[in-house]
């Protein structure tokens, strides 16, 4: 047999935390079983319909738990199986909407339970179920605690889908000439002083080509033929862009290229300002999401909301004889519940659908292709795991580049577990050369 090829590489796509999040569904596992059998075992005995039923509530729990380690169980063992030709990264994005659509019929469950009880009301032992929806609670958090101390930042509600390429971080700098102030990703611009106005300066690049835009804090905009920036990189490569005039604010005539690390002199008029930029290291946070723990977060944390909104709605019932808050609290908790199911079955479904993770990133990615002078004819991205983008790129070019040259040219803008890249070469005369290249 011949010896493996040197470059083939891993496609373990898994979360860096799969291991120690493997390990704590399985403690939740533990904790919620044995609360399960200590209500059924104990309601039998003692005669408590509420403690039984509360059992067999929690079973549901335990089974969609045992779904999340099966998941992490199956990721990992099939970490090296070439028939998963991108890695077994979307074992948990697949287990994750399984548990959404069971959360989501827990949901539906309790909202058909708390309309018949609101129109026809039976009887509470209050005495019996508030200790029960109180250490049902105490439970939760315990298993909410246990879950996410491994790391697991995503939050049971989960938004942030998207992320902002625009640069910026409204971080105000001192004022004069020679100051450095530093800016990240962001949703805003710096704030800066030049030539006697409050100005904002900012790189916009949603759904066009990354351009420089400066903005007045307050009143109008100087005069385009004032304005320049000059970038100095880091090897020492200067360029100057002029502005022209938009509505309202000025805009960079040229592309600003990729990567966009380096230092900004601003010059309005006899003033300037200099600044720093710098690209972010990390990938966004949404495609970092590990959709099966989350959603194992999601169910302990509904468990939990439901039993507050229960033991709110049952004090109040037995305070004040409003039978009719019991069923309305268990509405309430349901439809925070199914809120989240929805939100975990989209998500999921995104990453199973193979859809483009992340729109900016890939406009970024054929903006730098454009300003090198290349033709990008066709570009991919999907996510194979947490935290973990694959990409294809085909293009045609006249330059005399090759495939590690786009590499190295794509990983400066995310370092992607896999890239594929097809290159058609172009004649002098404009004409393709021939089909692409393709080069893994």
């Amino acid at each position: 047999m011949s010896a493996p090829s040197p470059r083939l590489h891993s496609h373990a796509f898994l979360d860096a935390r799969h291991a120690r999040s493997e390990r704590n569904v399985w403690g939740v596992i533990a904790l919620s079983a044995a609360m399960m059998a200590v209500e059924i075992v104990g309601g039998t005995m003692f005669g408590s319909l509420a403690l039984v039923a509360d059992g067999f509530h929690m079973s549901t729990h335990v089974g969609a738990l045992l779904l999340a380690a099966l998941a992490y169980a199956l990721a990992r063992r099939h970490a090296d199986n070439s028939a998963f030709t991108f890695g077994p990264g979307k074992f948990g994005d697949l287990a994750g909407f399984a548990s959404a659509l069971i959360l989501g019929v827990i949901a539906l469950g309790i909202l058909v339970e708390a309309a018949q009880r609101l129109w026809a009301p039976t009887p509470i032992d209050f005495a019996q179920a508030i200790p029960i929806a109180a250490l049902g609670l105490i439970v939760n958090l315990a298993s909410a605690w246990l879950l996410m101390r491994g790391g697991a930042h995503d939050h049971a509600h989960g938004h942030g889908h998207g992320h902002d390429h625009a640069h910026g971080h409204g971080h105000d700098h001192d004022h004069g000439h020679g100051h450095v102030g530093e800016h990240r990703h962001g949703d805003e611009s710096i704030a800066v002083r030049a030539g006697g106005a409050d100005l904002l300066l900012g790189i916009v690049e949603t759904h066009a080509p990354p351009r420089f835009r400066l903005k007045a804090a307050s009143g109008p905009a100087p005069a385009a033929g004032a304005v320049t920036v000059e970038t100095i990189r880091p090897d020492g490569a200067r360029q100057i862009f002029a502005f022209a005039e938009g509505a309202g604010f000025l805009d960079s005539v040229d592309v600003v290229p990729e990567p966009h690390e380096f230092e900004v002199e601003l010059r309005v008029g006899d003033a300037s300002a200099r600044l720093r930029f710098a690209e972010p290291s990390a990938a966004p946070a949404a495609l970092a999401h590990d959709h099966n723990m989350r959603a194992a977060v999601m169910h302990v944390i509904g468990d939990a909301a439901v039993s507050v909104f229960v033991i709110l709605g049952l004090t109040l019932a037995r305070l004040f004889g409003w039978m009719w808050m019991d069923p309305l609290a268990g509405m309430v908790g349901a439809l925070v519940i199914a809120s989240w199911s929805w939100t975990l079955i989209r998500d999921t479904a995104r990453v199973l659908l193979d859809m483009n993770p992340d729109p900016p990133l890939a406009a970024r990615l054929r903006a730098r292709l454009e300003a090198e002078g290349d033709t990008p004819l066709d570009l991919h991205l999907w996510r194979v795991g947490p935290g973990h983008l694959a990409a294809i790129v085909s293009l045609e070019t006249s330059s005399g580049r090759e495939a590690d040259d786009y590499r190295r040219l794509a990983h400066d803008l995310f370092p992607f577990a896999h890239l594929t890249v097809e290159i058609a070469r172009r004649s002098d005369d404009g004409r393709s050369a021939g089909a692409p290249r393709r080069v893994a």
